[in-house]
């Protein structure tokens, strides 16, 4: 490694912003894909290749978060507007939550939330007043801490004891777009991979929503199987680095889940000569992270959170290969990819992308990353 390998000036590009992908591909499987083969080639291709491009005996494994309509709109009582984005759940019904504009919700502070206008999850936030029993039912919320770690709100939500947010979040939250999305036509389940059933996630795991039913069943054929794990995305993925050495930031913790049944399906493909890909960074996490928390860096089956950072020096314990997304400059992201291939060669890979017009960050192209382009 060299000392920029550990610098957050390192891990900086510039991205033109007509780069940076507004709405999904559709279908999904019909976006490109940078397949990086080898420490010196890659290919140019489509998603829909990916079959074509592993081996029969390989295993996908993918992350099986959904993301929850997390962005709620509402205001002090008869006071200014505030927007919050939670971001998990502390104890019941209490949520450490990131607040706009933070100044405005001091300890104490009450917070009305406004629900859906016309039932529709991907308007904006209403403008209706509530009447009648839309009044006694109304989402409240109360400032008890605030967070000095991530610089957000500790929520406890006025909910009866036995209830809980999630039952509320239908009709008063909106599935959060990343802010770099400002021009998007998507619907909300655009922002949802095909295969989410758990949920809990603030952020998709992007690199998922390239898979369709139909490509599943084409990598079936071919002999590739596929698995899951359960990492739910929060302000550990996506906090922004602030130190200028990178092995300094701390991590925020993530609930990770990795089930006796995939580790036992890992298990059974390494031993044929099978290949792990990681399907997103968050499976990455998710499987390194287990092997992190057993003390001796074997995969076991683990529930719990993880703090792991991935940056150029790891040593890879689980996973093989990955499929990626192009992620945000400066970001613990491309610290991750750069840990398998090297950061001046996914530097370079990053501006050819660039030159030949892929889209960027959550809803664009992605990379495969195969097993010959790891770096010793």
């Amino acid at each position: 490694m060299t000392e920029i390998d550990w610098s957050l000036d390192g891990y900086d590009y510039e991205l033109p912003p007509e780069y940076i992908a507004q709405n999904p591909a559709v279908p999904r499987d019909s976006s490109r894909l940078l397949a990086v083969d080898s420490p010196s080639s890659y290919q140019h291709r489509i998603f829909r290749d990916l079959p074509d491009l592993l081996e029969p005996g390989d295993l996908l494994v993918l992350n099986n978060t959904r993301v929850l309509p997390a962005r709620l709109y509402g205001h002090k009582p008869n006071g200014p507007a505030v927007e919050i984005l939670l971001m998990e759940e502390r104890q019941h019904n209490c949520w450490l939550a990131l607040v706009k504009p933070g100044k405005r919700l001091k300890l104490g502070a009450k917070i009305e939330f406004d629900p859906h206008c016309n039932d529709s999850a991907a308007a904006g936030p209403c403008c209706c007043l509530p009447h009648g029993d839309d009044l006694a039912r109304r989402l409240t919320a109360t400032v008890i801490e605030r967070d000095e770690a991530t610089g957000g709100r500790l929520l406890e939500f006025d909910i009866p004891t036995d209830a809980t947010l999630a039952k509320f979040l239908d009709e008063y939250g909106y599935v959060p777009l990343p802010p770099y999305i400002d021009n998007s036509q998507a619907a909300p389940e655009q922002y949802q991979t095909v295969y989410a059933d758990r949920p809990g996630a603030v952020a998709a795991p992007t690199a998922g929503l390239h898979f369709t039913e139909e490509l599943f069943g084409r990598l079936q054929q071919r002999g590739i199987e596929k698995t899951f794990v359960t990492l739910h995305v929060g302000v550990g993925t996506f906090r922004p680095v602030e130190v200028e050495d990178v092995t300094t930031h701390q991590m925020h913790n993530e609930w990770v889940e990795v089930s006796a049944a995939t580790v036992e399906k890992i298990r059974e493909t390494k031993a044929r000569g099978g290949r792990i890909f990681a399907v997103g960074t968050t499976a990455v996490r998710a499987l390194e992270g287990a092997a992190a928390a057993s003390g001796d860096f074997s995969l076991q089956p683990f529930c719990g959170p993880t703090s792991l950072f991935i940056y150029p020096g790891y040593k890879w314990r689980v996973v093989d290969g990955i499929i990626t997304n192009f992620h945000l400059p400066r970001s613990t992201l491309m610290m991750m990819v750069s840990a398998m291939i090297g950061r001046p060669r996914l530097l370079d890979l990053y501006l050819r992308a660039i030159e030949h017009q892929y889209r960027f960050y959550s809803f664009g192209d992605a990379m495969l990353i195969l097993p010959a382009a790891k770096k010793d």
